[in-house]
């Protein structure tokens, strides 16, 4: 303690504290470090990939201004340069197959666009006066309305759309640039050197630099989406056992997400199988891989998250108690279903033979067959209490179990197509035969 002084007048105590000034110091020291743990917070939450593609285009970044600032570079490109730097920025994308094939867009869309913009430009030099004008406009005009329109055509928009769109920004600054023709010839030919070395450098980060391939993101995201609807159809049939008999079952709006990410992934699923068409042979991925197997085997699976969300919909406002029978098939179904598609998602993953079909088919057909029996006896129950034989809670019973029977001969069904699925691209894709003593 400083010093204690006494207020007459006010009766006050004022006490001076040693070390305010150092304590004051520290407080503002750490507000000025207070963002290094909402950083590291940060980075910890984010995917590893997404850094390492942030960190490529940084150094791709780099490598393209450090060659834009060379003498010689300059000197015999000139200004012209700079469209290296452009082409990094727009082609580099997250995946290989991305950049390929916005690369190759951008290239014969350069290339077509600044051929016709040449001709068309020489050919009103040669014409001369008010003509001039007048054959640039209507060339650009109707080549530019013909590649519009082309860029509605679905197939073309949802491959091409980038090269188009390229092709007329080209054809419109070449054929307007107002220079001789001799030297709209060698503004052309700078510009497209420029291109590709802004291209070749973005080809060499994305390459070969911790490429991130299409093809890898496809077929981790379709095997993940196995086990994903494998743990919804256990928290499917399990939760209207457990509610029914008054407990607490899995949060619905957890439960649905799942299968709601499953029915959306279809876009993402189709730009993934095209970019990874486009990617050199890398891994067990290689020239002509089926991927349109892979695009099937998703169609069957969005099928079977929507008959789950179906089924949900409707059973979560039937909470009758089911009958003892049938808690315990549904707990059978529940086991083999699950267990089926944990084994194909593995399957798909590891790129091993599916060695189970013939067992799993059996074991489908016998629960199939119990499955069609139960059904026709709670239909007869169901049929009786129409008649007023029995009452009305036997009669809801019956009808909330028949619905859910019904319900798992749908997913069975679309479980015995993904199995056939999952086999035809094994062979297509040439899985592997598992180990003896992987096999059961």
């Amino acid at each position: 303690m400083d010093a204690t002084k006494q207020d007459g007048q006010h009766d006050s105590i004022v006490i001076m504290v040693d070390g305010t000034e150092k304590t004051m110091a520290e407080n503002q020291k750490r507000k000025d470090w207070g963002c290094l743990p909402y950083i590291a917070q940060v980075l910890q939450a984010s995917d590893t990939k997404k850094l390492v593609h942030a960190v490529k285009f940084g150094l791709a970044l780099v490598l393209v201004s450090l060659l834009y600032m060379l003498e010689v570079v300059h000197d015999k490109l000139g200004n012209n340069a700079m469209w290296a730097v452009m082409t990094v920025v727009v082609l580099t994308e997250y995946t290989v197959g991305a950049t390929v094939i916005k690369g190759l867009n951008r290239g014969v869309g350069t290339t077509l666009g600044g051929g016709l913009g040449c001709f068309v430009a020489m050919l009103a030099q040669e014409i001369g006066g008010i003509g001039k004008a007048v054959a640039i406009g209507m060339s650009i005009f109707i080549l530019g309305a013909a590649a519009t329109y082309m860029r509605l055509v679905p197939n073309i928009k949802k491959k091409y759309d980038y090269g188009v769109l390229i092709f007329i920004l080209t054809l419109s600054l070449v054929s307007i640039s107002g220079v001789r023709g001799n030297e709209i010839i060698q503004v052309a030919s700078d510009r497209l050197s420029s291109i590709f070395m802004g291209f070749a450098i973005t080809a060499f980060t994305s390459l070969f630099i911790f490429p991130l391939w299409a093809g890898d993101e496809l077929h981790s995201s379709l095997a993940s989406q196995f086990d994903s609807i494998a743990q919804s159809i256990e928290d499917f049939l399990d939760d209207h056992i457990v509610q029914a008999n008054g407990k607490k079952g899995t949060d619905e709006a957890r439960k649905l997400s799942t299968c709601f990410s499953v029915l959306t992934s279809k876009s993402t699923h189709e730009s993934l199988a095209n970019f990874a068409r486009w990617e050199p042979w890398h891994g067990r991925f290689g020239f002509q891989y089926p991927w349109n197997k892979y695009l099937e085997i998703a169609r069957l699976l969005q099928e079977l998250a929507a008959n789950i969300i179906t089924a949900e919909g409707f059973m979560k406002t039937k909470l009758e108690v089911c009958h003892t029978s049938t808690k315990e098939l549904c707990k059978g179904a529940s086991s083999l279903l699950a267990g089926a598609m944990r084994e194909l998602g593995g399957s798909i993953l590891h790129m091993k033979q599916f060695q189970q079909q013939d067992i799993a088919g059996e074991a489908f057909q016998e629960m199939r067959a119990e499955l069609s029996a139960y059904i026709q006896v709670h239909s007869s129950a169901t049929t009786i209490n129409h008649s007023g034989a029995v009452d009305n809670g036997m009669k809801c019973s019956a009808g909330h179990s028949m619905f859910l029977l019904i319900s798992m001969v749908e997913i069975l069904d679309r479980v015995q197509d993904l199995v056939i699925g999952v086999k035809e691209l094994g062979v297509s894709a040439g899985f592997v035969d598992p180990m003896p003593h992987e096999k059961s």
